[in-house]
């Protein structure tokens, strides 16, 4: 096996490397020269040490320019790629002179908005003010469907039904809780199986919400239906057709806990396994992202638990 030679990235002269692109790019050392405001003949010297550094001749000189030898192609390649690397590398680090900046596009689900990222999201503004975060609120499947179409960079959803072959961290646990009128039979319980419920009038999310399938799910599992007498569109409006005694409803814990008046109603433990959710950020590489989704994505895995997510 052959040890690299560590000596060798010493020997090679960036600014000889910009040189020989720019004779490559232009196809002449006087035009390079021009361009890059050096002398033809420093040009000529700087490209003869470069080809005594590497042993090989890089360019067949002629009246009408240069033209690249097999060895030259090669260097070429690779020139290219390391000036590149060098460009990202400053205009990385220059971010973090300047503060970052960006925009990062993130796809949400209702319960995630609802319930952690307006806390978590307030903070990472607070520090990186020249980032700006371009949020839209979807149900959980629509938002694993944005981050592998490239609509999003990030995604924040419930994952129980799968990924693909998208990426996941983990962000946080919510806890779903049955979410009854003061007065109503079941108020007086401790906790509840999701099968007792299935006697009582539902106020039910959307039929695309990751929570309305898992409910839909489990009663088919147990060859039943749900009872559902009203669907809204978020977890507020089903809090206020609950108070009104237009049935019951399943929700996150801490969405039930942040409701600005939750008089006039209760939360109910529910036993069932599938009531306690994983909610994940998901990309489809975290590596690739661009260095504001990183710095909000470091943040986020970073956070502690809310209060008020288990029952």
């Amino acid at each position: 096996m052959n040890t690299p030679d560590r000596s060798f990235a010493r020997r090679i002269d960036l600014t000889s490397l910009q040189l020989f692109a720019a004779v490559c790019e232009l196809g002449s050392i006087g035009k390079a020269a021009q361009r890059e405001f050096i002398a033809p003949s420093a040009l000529s010297k700087r490209l003869s040490d470069l080809e005594a550094t590497l042993g090989s001749p890089l360019l067949h000189r002629h009246s009408r320019g240069v033209h690249l030898t097999p060895a030259g192609q090669s260097l070429l390649h690779h020139a290219r790629s390391v000036l590149f690397s060098l460009e990202r590398m400053q205009a990385e680090l220059s971010e973090y002179a300047d503060g970052a900046r960006g925009q990062v596009r993130m796809h949400a689900s209702i319960s995630a908005t609802v319930q952690f990222l307006p806390e978590d999201l307030g903070a990472f503004i607070r520090r990186h003010q020249g980032v700006k975060i371009d949020l839209e609120e979807h149900p959980s499947s629509e938002v694993l469907r944005a981050v592998q179409e490239g609509a999003a960079d990030l995604g924040v959803c419930n994952t129980a039904d799968g990924v693909g072959e998208l990426q996941t961290l983990p962000y946080r646990q919510d806890q779903l809780v049955l979410i009854v009128p003061t007065g109503h039979a079941l108020a007086a319980q401790a906790s509840v199986a999701f099968e007792e419920t299935l006697a009582f009038d539902h106020v039910g999310l959307h039929s695309n919400s990751s929570i309305y399938v898992a409910m839909r799910q489990a009663a088919a599992a147990l060859g039943q239906s749900i009872k559902l007498r009203i669907q809204v569109s978020g977890l507020d409006a089903m809090g206020r057709m609950i108070l009104n005694g237009l049935g019951i409803g399943v929700m996150p814990l801490r969405a039930f806990t942040l409701m600005h008046s939750a008089g006039g109603r209760t939360a109910v433990a529910l036993t069932d396994a599938w009531t306690t959710r994983r909610i994940e950020l998901v990309a489809r590489d975290f590596s690739t992202l661009p260095r504001t989704a990183r710095l909000l994505v470091d943040h986020l895995t970073a956070m502690p638990p809310q209060p008020g997510t288990q029952a």
